[in-house]
């Protein structure tokens, strides 16, 4: 299932060789979040790059069963890293990835690893991604005891035939059921992601999906464009013909209609690709992302960002296993972003948000081709995308840079 936004950075990364105490800073009174990655999925999905495994493609070390103690030892190692100084914790995220293919006991001794060293600030999200055939009314309930307060469902569609292109394995009916056994369990927030732009999904398609996520009642939908991304067996079918990719306009259609349906139903928009019901329905985890903010990743793969030093973590679960239990960091490669890199970043982000963008970060020139061309609005200090301005983000932000 999709994970939250990780920046893909254009510029080069250099070795690390690991980190020493106190070697990086969250910046006083600033937000600071964790990602959990945990990267066990029941099968692989045609469409997905993400760094997940199947249990029969892992081998070694690095088992679904061991994965909790592999994640602790790290939270410990972040906990030494970030010293004495270090922030209570704004936002956890546990994404993959399914989390919740783990023993919701698993996912519930991570959260109180994070909370003896770390602790959580008062009113703290925690996040965990599931699959609507991942959870029992059980496990939601212990992980809502645990402390979780948001689960994320992976939907993607309602269609039967749209399902199994996407290669997705949950019976459509099975999201209204996991909702509601989410909202007995005592969930404050409750999302579900959808993907359109399926091959050979209609108009009609994808009415029917997001009038079925409507129907259950989400306080927060992610609507995402399907990226055919090189190397999954998806882009072999489009690149081979078995599938045809849909044209932009049909694209643009869906992303219309979604926030039509969605604004009607009393969510709104507060970044191009993500509705909530209300301020305290926006997933505040991903806010730290797309303002820059701090936040450690634990787990295979994950990506790390303090203040300006970003990092990631080797990806295979053997080897991520391996360096922690020699006490050794499961850095992979570091960066330090340069003023040019924070600023080009703070534009690529932050002018997808619906609090929009400081015109200070922009030249006056590009704002007034954006208005002129009506992508956009200002509202007093700050550039704020309009509709046609979202479904042409990317250009917008070539004109700003």
């Amino acid at each position: 299932m999709a994970g939250p936004f990780r920046p893909r950075p254009p510029y080069d990364a250099g070795p690390s060789t690991g980190w020493e105490t106190g070697a990086v800073h969250v910046p006083p009174g600033t937000p600071f979040g964790v990602y959990v990655h945990v990267p066990f999925c029941a099968s692989r999905c045609g469409y997905c790059d993400f760094n997940t495994y199947t249990a029969t493609e892992l081998g070694g070390g690095g088992s679904q069963a061991a994965y909790a103690g592999h994640a602790v030892a790290e939270v410990a190692l972040a906990a030494a890293t970030l010293g004495p100084d270090r922030p209570a914790i704004d936002a956890v995220f546990l994404g993959g990835g399914t989390p919740t293919l783990l023993p919701a006991e698993d996912l519930a001794r991570v959260l109180d690893s994070l909370r003896e060293h770390f602790g959580l600030a008062e009113g703290a999200e925690v996040t965990t991604e599931a699959n609507p055939d991942s959870v029992s009314p059980a496990s939601l309930a212990r992980l809502r005891e645990a402390g979780f307060t948001r689960v994320s469902f992976g939907m993607q569609s309602a269609v039967g035939h749209v399902l199994r292109v996407l290669e997705r394995t949950h019976d459509p009916a099975g999201v209204d059921r996991a909702v509601r056994w989410a909202r007995e369990a005592g969930f404050e927030q409750v999302s579900l992601d959808l993907i359109y732009g399926t091959p050979g999904e209609s108009v009609t398609d994808w009415r029917t999906s997001v009038e079925a996520a409507l129907a259950s009642g989400p306080d927060h939908v992610s609507a995402y464009s399907l990226i055919v991304e090189d190397g999954t067996r998806l882009a072999r079918q489009v690149r081979t013909g078995v599938i045809p990719m849909p044209e932009e306009d049909d694209l643009a259609e869906k992303y219309v209609l979604v926030d039509d349906l969605l604004t009607a139903a009393g969510l709104g928009w507060y970044e191009v690709s993500n509705w909530a019901r209300s301020e305290a329905s926006r997933c505040r985890h991903n806010e730290l992302y797309w303002t820059s903010a701090s936040w450690w990743g634990i787990g295979p793969g994950a990506h790390s960002h303090v203040d300006g030093e970003r990092w990631w973590n080797v990806k295979h679960p053997s080897a991520y296993a391996a360096r922690l239990a020699t006490g050794a960091s499961p850095a992979q490669d570091r960066e330090t972003l340069s003023d040019a890199d924070r600023h080009l970043e703070r534009v690529l982000l932050e002018v997808r948000l619906r609090d929009g963008l400081p015109l200070s970060l922009v030249p006056a020139a590009g704002v007034d081709d954006v208005v002129g061309r009506g992508l956009g609005v200002r509202r007093d200090d700050r550039l704020v995308l309009t509709r046609e301005g979202r479904l042409l983000a990317d250009a917008v932000v070539r004109d700003l840079t």
